[in-house]
């Protein structure tokens, strides 16, 4: 299975996973927000903060915004066109983000709706893309992608087995470079039982590749039960205040909830261990401790042979063991023992 490699860090089994805090839309066009949120994400120890670069122009056709769609009640919600300007990222914002992203020494990267926008992550060297859940079937899009030869992270909300097959061939069949899939649930929030973890594995058996979670569900169990199951990407929208208003802040984890999840995914991961069966020396030696040994019942004379009414088995296990008992029955004591007495091999003749 092929490994991703994004900015010198390693993506793959065995290795920590890889967390991307997803700011996407929130900074809400204000870039003094913005700056907070990349500040935030870099303090709760993140590998990567995740932007949205679409425009007004690439994102929604004019028909639709004629249409006047809005989020929310209508009660003095901005139309659909209107938000979407508002918290779009312009080319001197993007670089803005770059810069700022660059001096904290922390990964930028993006998901990309355009070639266009393909083009102006390239001017600032950003190390990997992400396709969005929406986007697995913009073949032309997937094509483009393919040819910078950088690393892909590939969200597959809304997609059958049979297009996440086929985006995986387009890019193949262009030179991309590693790519890892997200399973994804594209619904906000997502409720536990829409969930379906048991997709990761799947996934991973269809397809072989490296395989996360790009999480929409409220609070942190699910993301760190995807590690659990194996995810090597968690991707979690990311908020400083879950009140804001805006598109993804009531869904996203504020700064206690990231930390938290930063903190136990790896936790998790390095808990995972290995699918081989040992017993280490911490073990072994806490084994003296937990285990029994055999004691006697009563006081035994001299010659007298051990039966199975004159023992039972106390702690430490540091001597005839439980399993040993068999060996021992019959045999004929070279001492007299008290009552409660531990024996030892020694004390037989």
């Amino acid at each position: 299975m092929e490994k991703l490699n994004i900015a010198g860090r390693l993506i793959d089994e065995g290795e920590l996973p890889y967390i991307v805090a997803e700011i996407g839309a929130n900074h809400n066009g204000d870039m003094e927000l913005c700056r907070r949120l990349i500040d935030a994400a870099k303090d709760c120890g993140v590998d990567a903060v995740k932007f949205q670069s679409w425009s007004k122009a690439s994102l929604i056709s004019k028909a639709e915004y004629a249409r006047n769609t809005k989020y929310g009640n209508g009660n003095g919600q901005p139309t659909l066109e209107e938000s979407v300007r508002k918290y779009q990222l312009t080319p001197d914002r993007h670089q803005e983000v770059a810069a700022y992203c660059h001096k904290l020494k922390l990964v930028f990267f993006s998901s990309v709706f355009s070639r266009k926008e393909v083009d102006l992550l390239e001017s600032l060297s950003v190390p990997a893309y992400k396709v969005a859940s929406m986007d697995i079937n913009h073949l032309p899009l997937l094509q483009y992608l393919a040819e910078t030869r950088k690393p892909l992270i590939v969200s597959t909300g809304l997609a059958t087995l049979g297009e996440i097959e086929r985006a995986l061939d387009v890019l193949r069949r262009n030179g991309s470079g590693p790519v890892a899939l997200l399973h994804c649930v594209s619904i906000y929030p997502s409720p536990p039982e829409m969930v379906n973890l048991e997709n990761i594995s799947t996934l991973r058996r269809a397809f072989n590749v490296q395989v996360g979670y790009s999480d929409h569900s409220l609070g942190t169990a699910i993301p760190l039960a995807a590690v659990a199951l194996g995810a090597t990407i968690i991707e979690k929208h990311f908020t400083l205040d879950k009140t804001l208003s805006g598109w993804d802040h009531a869904i996203s984890a504020d700064p206690a909830e990231m930390q938290y999840l930063v903190r136990e995914a790896r936790h998790v991961q390095q808990a995972l261990g290995s699918a081989v069966r040992t017993i280490n020396e911490a073990q072994l030696e806490k084994r003296k401790a937990f285990r029994r040994r055999l004691v006697v019942t009563h006081e035994l004379k001299k010659g007298e042979r051990l039966t199975e009414k004159d023992v039972e088995f106390k702690r430490p296990g540091t001597g005839i063991s439980p399993d040993e008992l068999r060996y021992a029955l019959g045999r004929v004591l070279n001492r007299n023992v008290e009552s409660d007495e531990e024996l030892s091999w020694a004390d037989f003749a």
